[in-house]
């Protein structure tokens, strides 16, 4: 069998072949939790070690919006994160600066393959709020406004980093589950079962 076609099990110590350039990774024969996987991937530490890397950046612009009332590092942190997740919602995380970095700190950790569809829904919501804390920011609006939304950014950052918990990803599950998104098989698996979905286990 050819490098291309080799199964891959998490954790087995098999080498994974991720194929062009395309929305998350496409790895043939990859199995999780028992079951082979069709649709693109991500690897979710570095997904999380990428929401930890925002929170951070973040967290010093909103230190300096609330204590010392200097909104130019937020200003330049909301227009970095509107190109950020733009990169992320077209081609993927890894061509995202956040996203490499990410990869660097986590290379030696053994991957955990989630699909790639949920992350893309959560990462278009971190974008329109991206676009909108870019317009708030550059349009000389102050107060209360701006850091309540920081504030709520961080907190969702938070959450996924430390807790593994992408609040998008359980939305996309919840919305779903109510029948108001539309069958969808490249989603197949997430952290923690949090979007699954009654299609994704009959999925093959």
């Amino acid at each position: 069998m050819s490098s291309t076609g080799r199964r891959t099990e998490i954790g087995g110590g098999v080498q994974q072949r991720a194929l062009g350039l395309s929305f998350g990774q496409r790895i043939p024969g990859l199995i999780v939790n028992g079951r082979e996987l069709q649709a693109p991937v991500f690897n979710e530490h570095e997904v999380r070690a990428a929401a930890g890397i925002t929170m951070v950046v973040g967290a010093v612009a909103f230190c300096f919006a609330y204590f010392r009332h200097q909104y130019i590092p937020l200003q330049v942190v909301a227009s970095f994160f509107l190109l950020e997740f733009l990169i992320r919602v077209t081609v993927g995380i890894h061509y995202s600066p956040v996203g490499l970095a990410a990869r660097v700190l986590m290379r030696s950790q053994p991957p955990q393959w989630v699909s790639a569809k949920p992350k893309r829904f959560a990462w278009t919501l971190g974008l329109a709020i991206a676009f909108a804390m870019t317009i708030i920011t550059n349009s000389g609006i102050r107060g209360w406004t701006p850091r309540s939304i920081c504030l709520l950014c961080l907190t969702m950052m938070w959450l996924e980093s430390a807790l593994g918990l992408c609040l998008g990803c359980k939305l996309y599950g919840w919305l779903a589950r109510r029948g108001w998104i539309a069958k969808d098989d490249a989603v197949e698996v997430c952290a923690d079962g949090s979007c699954e979905v009654p299609w994704a286990k009959d999925v093959h």
